[in-house]
This record gives structure tokens, C-alpha cells and sequence, in this order.
């Protein structure tokens, strides 16, 4: 039987459940991958995201032509075109079954429904994204999880009772010619991202393989700290599938000899990280409509978002007067990647101290990020906003000055991405406008786009309001 893979967000050879599964089934396999230029435009993903899947995808296809397998990359405008170029491509070929892995979102769900119509061959989908399936863990009353604390014990209990299943590289057939699909993805040169992003499947196993040494027993410890080398860096590798959360669990239990689970113990911090990729990604397989600019809680979308351009902009290009915070995204424009605190840090800027809508501040990340992630980027948006699934309580609002004071405390990352503060002393650093002034620097940097006294006491009063409201409501009914 000759199958066909089609390959979407699970750029690897290990660990694939589609793949690993087509080559078990068939004596012939080939594999495609669609790029929908106009598509992830509409969805807004990143320049810099784009070309790190063009790198994975070139050594993907190397990776599976060592296993007799040809990979095939073809290009159309949107998820529409996509079920008339997979039927031609499986007739030419003549192949039997299609493989894949579930790959989340509206979009992504209409478009398989749409080939599994059109096509005359079975298309056999499989979970290659989470380590617990989505849907599977559910409350007594059969429904998602909607705190993050129960949905946890109960993916730990699930992983105690039927562990983890971490698939091989699937077997090696004879090498196969299938055809002349196009095997350029995009126009991109080597260079800064290959440095800091080496692309492959072996090359995110090894960055697995020495944060678990170096850094994994630290990460609780380090994790908040932006100039320190104490995150992962994996997560680009995760978002695009080149690397699976199955392997980063059996790289923890190389590293430690057994799984950390439960609050305490050697590990479990960034264990506990991966719950939560899967608990974003379970509420987005649930409820679809978080792919679709809706806030979890209803409720909060009768917010008055505040609609000015040019707060927004002053955030989007590092320019808010606050340095932590301008840091962030300076950081973040320059590299496409931020680290998490600082997410945390300016998404709730954005909508707590500037009152802008959080959809905003989502669209944004997702056009700079290379680790963007639907799920993830949706889930900590609306986590920040107050509008979310488990989210921060909306009296929560983080004070930027306070969390510089005390995330970077002697200002080394605010420096190191805000130049024109390099030379303000560490005791004015988080707070440097009175210094810059005596100097006669003010000019050089701006003063603080809002007050964040008076902005705390609005977001909050903004809030009550809506609770206010959704109380009559309920009271009335």
C-alpha cells in the first residue's frame, strides 16, 4: 500500500504518530507539506517564524529521504486551494491513505473537513502535539477543565496511570522518486537565525539534551530573570512540532532518572510549564472559538477598550517611558522571541495600564514571534487580560516599575536593549527621567506614555463595572 504524510505543524521524524503509523501500514510512504502564504498572512504569523520553518523544513527533508522517503513542498494562496492540490497529488501518485496529525484552530478544522471530503481515500488523523490527547481529561460533569490546578492533577494522574508513549523513527524503506513537487518554501539566507536558531530535529534534541544538564534543576530559580541564560529556548522548536512534549518528558527522566511529579520536587517547575502548553491546547480543542478573537469569559467582551494609536504604537516600538517594559519589546522586535516574565510584564502594560485591547496585543506578538503559537499566544493574552480561562484576577495588575526592580535589578537587560539608558546609574535605572533630566538628557528618552498609579485604579474600576453589569443581569433573569 502506498500512503501519503502530510506534514503541518510536526516538522520530526521521531516521535510522529501519522508518520510512524503510515510506515507501519504501507510498503510505500511518501510525505507533503503545504505552504498557504496568503492563508498565514490572514493569520498573521511572523517573517521571522516563516523562515525557521523553511530551515526545518529543508533538513525534514533530508531527515526522511535517509528513511526512503521523498518530501514534497507545494505552495498555494489559502486553506481553500488545499483539498483539490492534495486530490491531484494522491491520484498521480496513487496512493491509498492520507496520514496526519490533528494541527488546531477553525481554520485548520474546516480545512480537513473540506479534504476528507473531497478526497476518495481514507484520511487518518492522530494527536502529535500534546502528551495527554486532546479532550481526554475531563471535569465530573464531562466538561473542560477551566482552572489550570485540576486540570493539572488530572494530567498527572492520567500520565501515573498510563505513562507517556515516545514513538521511534519509523522504518527505513528503499529510496523512492514521487514526483516534481516544489521544494523551496520561501526566500531566506543563513545567517543570525541559523546561529541562534540552528534548525533540525538533531539540533533541538541536543539544545533538550543541555538545558536538561545545565539548566533544568536551576529553572525554578532562574526562570525570572530575562539576562540570565536560565529558560529552555525550546519553545520555537515545540510551536512548529520539531520537537514533541513526549520527548522533552523522557529528556527530564534521563536527566533525573524518574518524572517529577508534584509541586516540590527536582524538575517539576518546568514539567509543570509543558501541563500548561497542554492545558492552552486542550481549552482551544474545546472550545473554537478562542481562534476566533473571543474572549473565554463572554462576559468580557462588553469591556471599553480604550482606542488610541498612538499609546498602541508606543508600546509595539519600545517607547512607553518604561524601561522594563520598552526593553521587552525592543528585545522582541529586534530577536522575535521574549522571554516569559516579559510577556507577562507587557501584555499586562497593554491592557491594564493602557486600557488597549488585548486582541491587539495577541496580533502583535504573533507577527514578530518565532515560537508563535495559537494555543500559547492566546492562552497567556487572555491569562494577562483577566478575560481568560484561569486568568489573572483582574485586581492583579502587574506594577512594571516593581517587577524591573526586581526581575532586573541591576538594569543589565534594560541597558543591553534600551541603549540610550546605558550610562544612568543601576540605582536610577528602573526610574531614570529625574536622572536624565539633571543631566540634561531628557530628550533622549520618554517620559511615561501613562501614570501607572491612576491607570491601576481605571483598569480596576473598569472591571467592576462589567461585574457590576453581569450581576444585574444575572439578578434579573
Amino acid at each position: 500500500m502506498h500512503s501519503l504524510v502530510w506534514f503541518r505543524n510536526d516538522l520530526r521524524v521521531t516521535d510522529n504518530p501519522a508518520l510512524y503509523q503510515a510506515c507501519s501500514d504501507s510498503d510505500r510512504v511518501s510525505a507533503v507539506y503545504i505552504d498557504c502564504p496568503h492563508q498565514w498572512k490572514l493569520h498573521g504569523q511572523s517573517a521571522v517564524q516563516r523562515e525557521f520553518i523553511a530551515h526545518n523544513l529543508e533538513a525534514l527533508g533530508r531527515e526522511l529521504s535517509a528513511l526512503g522517503i521523498s518530501l514534497n513542498v507545494f505552495r498555494c494562496d489559502s486553506f481553500a486551494d488545499v483539498p483539490a492540490l492534495l486530490d491531484n497529488w494522491v491520484r498521480e501518485l496513487d496512493v491509498a491513505a492520507l496520514y496526519a496529525n490533528v494541527d488546531l484552530g477553525v481554520n485548520e478544522y474546516r480545512r480537513d473537513r473540506a479534504v476528507d471530503a473531497r478526497l476518495n481515500i481514507p484520511l487518518h488523523r492522530f494527536n502529535g502535539d500534546c502528551v495527554v490527547s486532546h479532550g481526554s481529561l475531563r471535569t465530573g460533569d464531562g466538561h473542560m477543565y477551566r482552572v489550570f490546578t485540576p486540570f493539572s492533577r488530572a494530567w498527572i494522574k492520567h500520565v501515573i496511570r498510563d505513562g507517556y508513549r515516545l514513538l521511534p523513527p519509523p522504518q527505513t524503506f528503499e529510496p523512492l522518486v514521487t514526483g516534481t513537487g516544489d521544494t523551496e518554501t520561501s526566500q531566506h539566507h543563513q545567517g543570525s537565525l541559523e546561529t541562534i536558531w540552528p534548525a533540525s530535529e538533531a539540533a533541538a534534541q541536543r539544545r533538550l539534551t543541555e538545558f536538561c544538564r545545565q539548566h533544568l534543576m536551576d529553572y525554578g530559580a532562574d526562570r525570572d530573570f530575562p539576562d540570565l541564560d536560565g529558560t529552555s529556548g525550546l519553545s520555537p522548536y515545540l510551536a512548529i512540532g520539531v520537537l514533541s512534549p513526549n520527548q522533552c518528558l523522557a529528556a527530564i527522566e534521563i536527566e533525573l532518572g524518574q518524572l517529577p511529579l508534584s509541586l516540590g520536587e527536582a524538575g517539576f517547575t518546568w514539567l509543570n510549564e509543558l501541563i500548561w502548553r497542554e492545558f492552552y491546547r486542550h481549552l482551544l480543542a474545546a472550545h473554537p472559538r478562542l481562534s476566533m478573537h473571543c474572549a473565554f469569559k463572554p462576559e468580557t467582551d462588553r469591556i471599553k477598550w480604550r482606542h488610541d494609536e498612538g499609546l498602541f504604537q508606543s508600546w509595539c516600538q519600545g517607547k512607553t517611558g518604561y524601561p522594563i517594559v520598552d526593553a521587552a519589546m525592543r528585545c522582541l522586535n529586534q530577536t522575535g522571541w521574549m522571554h516569559n516574565r516579559l510577556r507577562m510584564i507587557t501584555a499586562g502594560f497593554l491592557t491594564k495600564d493602557l486600557q488597549i485591547d488585548w486582541r491587539l496585543g495577541e496580533a502583535y506578538f504573533m507577527s514578530r514571534l518565532i515560537d508563535g503559537d495559537l494555543a500559547a499566544n492566546n492562552g497567556g493574552w487572555q491569562w494577562a487580560a483577566g478575560t481568560g480561562a484561569d486568568a489573572a484576577p483582574y485586581f492583579r495588575i502587574f506594577n512594571p516599575t516593581t517587577q524591573s526592580q526586581r526581575f532586573d535589578r541591576h538594569g543589565h537587560f534594560i541597558k543591553r536593549w534600551v541603549p540610550e539608558l546605558a550610562e544612568v546609574p543601576k540605582q536610577y535605572i528602573h526610574t531614570p527621567h529625574a536622572w536624565l533630566s539633571r543631566q540634561g538628557l531628557a530628550q533622549c528618552y520618554p517620559a511615561p506614555v501613562v501614570d501607572h498609579a491612576l491607570e491601576r485604579r481605571r483598569a480596576i474600576e473598569m472591571f467592576e463595572s462589567i461585574r457590576r453589569r453581569n450581576a444585574s443581569y444575572t439578578q434579573s433573569v
